[in-house]
């Protein structure tokens, strides 16, 4: 691995991405869209919107950087240039690390602005740290860049990367609290949602709706999320593809 090409592959990601304002303005506005879209949902109960809404702070980063990322590492391979990039002194740890920066600049944005929306703008109320929340909406949408980059190497279309949704993000939502406690589950999908780290991230959301400080609890909940988006960065870097058969 080398600082030097690391650092270049990000540039180059970073060029690029700042020609597609549509793939920014997905980015950057729809989780705030989709956020405000709530806040109106659930304009008579704003207990609810508090609780839910700290929830999808994280959710909503780590779907949209999933389909970014994984979009568009497919591209680079389907067009050649990954082909091209992997046959120069440049490697795949290299190539990963500079994507992973790259889309994970565009995250400490992404994170930030839907944070910053979220309390300043429509008044969610949380007892902890606007900045612990952030961490853990930044936590999320660097996870959600992990996971688009390894899934990226098993999909041959971008068809087939959105089916990747149903099977790799949805369950998590599904199982993460969001609509039930993981502890009225069924005992089987309780151990499920156990080894599932969007779980973890809205167990860490709920420790800063309700207490002032970082608590012990919500420490275990960032350092599995963070270490579950480095272990699938490795997975990705081990199952990258020059090009797509």
């Amino acid at each position: 691995m080398n600082a030097a090409r690391t650092l270049a592959t990000a540039r180059r990601v970073l060029r690029q991405l700042a020609h597609d304002p549509r793939t920014v303005a997905l980015l950057l506005l729809v989780p705030v869209l989709l956020l405000v879209l709530l806040y109106y949902v659930f304009d008579a109960d704003r207990r609810s919107f508090d609780s839910i809404g700290a929830s999808l702070l994280g959710i909503f980063p780590l779907v949209t950087m999933f389909l970014v990322t994984s979009i568009a590492t497919l591209r680079e391979r389907t067009s050649g240039t990954l082909e091209r990039l992997l046959s120069m002194p440049l490697g795949k740890a290299d190539l990963i690390l500079g994507y992973a920066l790259a889309f994970g600049a565009l995250a400490v944005v992404q994170a930030s602005v839907a944070t910053g929306v979220a309390v300043w703008f429509l008044d969610l109320n949380i007892v902890g740290s606007p900045w612990l929340l952030l961490l853990i909406a930044l936590l999320d949408a660097l996870l959600g860049t992990a996971l688009g980059l390894f899934v990226s190497a098993f999909a041959a279309s971008e068809f087939q990367v959105v089916q990747f949704m149903p099977a790799m993000v949805f369950p998590q939502i599904l199982l993460c609290g969001l609509f039930a406690p993981r502890s009225s589950m069924q005992p089987a999908l309780e151990a499920i949602s156990n080894v599932l780290p969007m779980s973890y991230a809205v167990d860490g959301m709920t420790e800063v709706l309700k207490h002032p400080d970082a608590t012990g609890d919500f420490v275990r909940d960032a350092v599995i999320v963070a270490g579950s988006a480095l272990l699938v960065l490795f997975l990705g870097a081990a199952t990258l593809r020059r090009r797509t058969a």
